[in-house]
């Protein structure tokens, strides 16, 4: 079964890849398919290129991603966005934090099917991540939390004038506003929202961008647990 990136409505051929990372591509979309413990829904290459690849890629349109040197994806899961972006920009160092064992496990076998060298996995809560403070030119969010903890999540890890990129559907302004008084806290500031189309079918789907302006407060990040226990903001 081909599973090739093709440029029918997959919103991956724009980005101009060349064929070896389009075989890297496939290489992740065919073990997405076959490994049993994938842990996403959406497994089929025809569907997955789309929702899971094209989706990734949508924040190259982001100058700060396209000329990051480290970013950190956080809650990795199935791979998405790290490691298509690991794909995208081999000359970044990307690191694919998360806390499940399976999925870690999982992450490290895409690794090694796309050859990728300038991606690593790190098994822990990103609140345990200690050795990530304050280093990583972009963090990377896509459909892990609520905003206001995405918020708190990525601000410690973030270099001042850094860049957190939170993907999110429909735009809902009691969240976005709870995130902007966690955002004050945090020394982070909102600077763009950008709606994206990043494959045939994809409705309502923004990409939001927030900048490290301020140092974060050292009673940051909270012991793990509390951003979601006790969200700022609310």
């Amino acid at each position: 079964m081909s599973c090739d990136p093709q440029p029918d409505a997959s919103g991956v051929a724009r980005f101009g890849l060349s064929a070896d990372q389009q075989a890297q591509l496939s290489a992740l979309l065919e073990l997405l398919r076959s490994d049993e413990h994938a842990p996403s829904a959406i497994r089929d290459p025809a569907q997955a290129i789309g929702a899971h690849v094209a989706d990734s890629l949508a924040a190259l349109d982001i100058d700060a991603v396209r000329g990051a040197s480290r970013l950190a994806d956080l809650g990795s899961g199935a791979g998405f966005p790290g490691i298509a972006l690991a794909v995208a920009l081999p000359a970044s160092e990307v690191i694919l934090i998360e806390s499940n064992r399976r999925r870690c496990e999982f992450l490290a076998r895409m690794c090694a099917a796309a050859a990728l060298g300038n991606a690593r996995v790190v098994c822990a809560r990103v609140e345990e991540w200690s050795e990530g403070l304050s280093r990583s030119d972009v963090v990377l969010a896509r459909a892990l939390a609520p905003q206001a903890v995405v918020l708190e999540y990525a601000a410690p890890l973030l270099r001042m004038g850094g860049r957190l990129v939170d993907w999110r559907g429909r735009r809902r302004p009691e969240e976005e506003s709870a995130a902007a008084k966690a955002a004050e806290a945090l020394g982070l500031r909102r600077v763009e929202v950008r709606r994206v189309g990043p494959f045939q079918g994809a409705d309502e789907h923004h990409l939001h961008v927030f900048a490290k302006d301020d140092e974060t407060p050292e009673r940051f990040p909270r012991r793990a647990g509390m951003a979601r226990k006790r969200p700022l903001g609310d």
